[in-house]
């Protein structure tokens, strides 16, 4: 058994896997995107705006999970470091030193790819449950010393100056909420790309069998180890990309706000609820769980917090009893019946 397992996996990793998308597929995709463009010019209003860029945001978190959890098999519970990493990064920059917050993305992606590597190394030989709470107990210290740490603004955080007179330079647009819903929009779209571009890879191929056979896929001489620390590098600089964003768009931070546990939680339930592993699982479930989160606070107001996490459990209750695969997996059940009967 084991050795058609192994011959098997070395199948699968000797060339590339390219599927070919039915027509139907590759249309609904094409008006996905020109629906995607042409909303902001149809509904106008603030809160409209607002909403889908909290999506496209929370997509690009929800999918740098995806990377590490999804594709090498490791559950991370302290993913806020790194998104509290590319805030403070940028923040610092453009605070401190007058760097343009672009700048800041880049050295912030690559604070925490190298960050990522420094607690990879070490912690990804553990297995199951002993990596999770190593995560969250780095990321609660991480938010821990930003709270005391006075050069960064200790817990009072950092407020980003105004600046009107080169906003696509600041990063800053104050009259309108546009360029910032074309940018989570290109940001969102270019996280989705490195996914589709690393599952069609021989490293993602490689990923996904240290994820299902770490023994076999080391037995064709895989190097499991660094195989996860590099999906650790990629997913951390995806989910700084997403800090750096947030950061210039309500242009305050402090350290409970980026380096919350509830933003980790909130990646994970988003994947699991979408489909763990799959391309388009997180955006499904940023797309079910953020409005929905919207929505309880304008309703419920202050209370509105407690309620969505309540009905977060409720939810990822009834998916893990009755389609443990996620949401993804039924829809797309249904489509490919109905594209088999045309």
């Amino acid at each position: 058994m084991a050795d058609a397992r192994q011959t098997a996996l070395s199948e699968a990793l000797s060339e590339p896997v390219w599927p070919a998308s039915p027509p139907l597929f590759r249309i609904a995709g094409v008006a996905l995107a020109v629906a995607l463009l042409a909303y902001p010019l149809v509904f106008t209003g603030t809160f409209s705006h607002h909403l889908m860029i909290m999506i496209f945001l929370h997509a690009i978190m929800a999918q740098s999970w995806n990377v590490i959890a999804g594709m090498s098999g490791q559950i991370s519970l302290g993913h806020s470091l790194f998104f509290g990493l590319g805030a403070y990064a940028s923040a610092v920059l453009y605070v401190k030193l007058g760097v343009t917050p672009w700048v800041g993305l880049v050295a912030g992606m690559s604070i925490s790819a190298l960050v990522a590597a420094a607690i990879g190394i070490p912690t990804l030989r553990l297995r199951g449950h002993y990596f999770a709470i190593a995560t969250l107990l780095i990321g609660i210290s991480a938010q821990i010393i930003f709270q005391r740490w006075e050069w960064v603004g200790a817990a009072s955080g950092i407020w980003m100056p105004i600046e009107r007179n080169n906003p696509w330079l600041a990063f800053q647009f104050h009259g309108t909420k546009l360029p910032y819903y074309y940018l989570s929009l290109l940001f969102c779209t270019l996280s989705f790309a490195v996914v589709w571009f690393l599952q069609r890879t021989r490293l993602g191929m490689r990923l996904l069998a240290v994820r299902d056979e770490p023994e076999a896929a080391a037995s064709l001489g895989i190097d499991v180890a660094w195989h996860k620390v590099v999906a650790f590098m990629i997913s951390g600089a995806m989910m700084s990309a997403a800090g750096t964003f947030f950061a210039q768009y309500v242009l305050v931070i402090d350290p409970d706000r980026v380096f919350n546990l509830e933003l980790s939680v909130l990646a994970l339930l988003m994947v699991v609820l979408g489909g763990t592993g799959t391309l388009w699982g997180p955006a499904l479930g940023a797309a079910i769980l953020i409005p929905l989160s919207e929505f309880t606070r304008t309703w419920f107001g202050g209370t509105g917090g407690t309620v969505d996490l309540i009905i977060y459990g409720i939810l990822i209750l009834l998916i893990c009893i009755y389609q443990p695969r996620g949401l993804l997996s039924l829809v797309t059940e249904r489509l490919r019946r109905r594209v088999d009967t045309l």
